[in-house]
């Protein structure tokens, strides 16, 4: 699937030519000439924005910072006519990633391109690899709150499966009851040590063939034991 670029910039000359040479390029590219006109578009649908600064109407610094206030962290490639080391700053303080002086050769551009196109892609590898925790037979996914057993899904109450990152995440310590209650009925009253032994039994059974990958130590509390996995 090729990488989709929107292109922001007034300059329709420049505007033609950098569109023909990422096309052949193999992307799929996009040009609008204003701020105001690309700020209609599904920006978090891009890959990358090659974003002019001088435009007409609203600047592309301008249009940058709204785009990062709306928490879209779509990669921006300025390209600008400005290149002393104030412009510079600005551009990387409103959230762009790279900056291209004009005049530029298109070789350059594309060669940006695919820079920040590439560390965009290793970036949330290891973002993906960090939230992503898989211990033998079991995956734990911490963004999508899901749980896997030999790939297949484990369907898992909000309780249930913090309580199995909780163990998850430090195999090394051993939870007594109230520690597990501070952290995971912080907000919730007058939870007894009984409903954390309650939560464990169901949480233990839908574990099946490895339930026992929860462990206890009468007295003391529950721990994750990897050893089963």
């Amino acid at each position: 699937m090729p990488h989709k670029i929107l292109l922001v910039d007034d300059d329709k000359n420049i505007s033609e030519i950098l569109e023909f040479n990422l096309k052949n390029e193999g992307f799929e590219v996009e040009a609008v000439y204003s701020a105001e006109e690309a700020l209609k578009k599904p920006l978090a649908e891009f890959h990358l924005i090659l974003l002019d600064v001088m435009m007409g109407g609203m600047s592309g610094y301008k249009f940058a910072e709204q785009l990062r206030k709306q928490e879209i962290t779509t990669p921006i490639i300025f390209l600008t006519a400005k290149d002393t080391e104030n412009d510079m700053l600005t551009g990387f303080s409103v959230g762009g990633d790279d900056y291209i002086a004009k005049p530029f050769s298109i070789k350059e551009v594309i060669a940006r391109v695919k820079a920040v196109l590439k560390r965009t892609k290793d970036k949330i590898a290891i973002e993906e690899k960090i939230n992503r925790l898989t211990i033998g037979a079991l995956t734990i996914d911490l963004n999508a709150k899901e749980v896997f057993i030999n790939q297949e899904k484990v369907a898992l109450t909000k309780t249930e499966f913090e309580l199995l990152a909780l163990f998850a995440q430090k195999p090394e310590t051993l939870f007594s009851r109230e520690r597990i209650i501070d952290i995971i009925w912080k907000e919730t009253p007058y939870i007894t040590e009984r409903t954390v032994d309650v939560h464990i039994v169901r949480l233990r059974k839908k574990l099946g063939a490895y339930s026992d990958v929860i462990s206890s130590r009468t007295g003391y509390g529950y721990r994750f034991n990897p050893d089963v996995l």
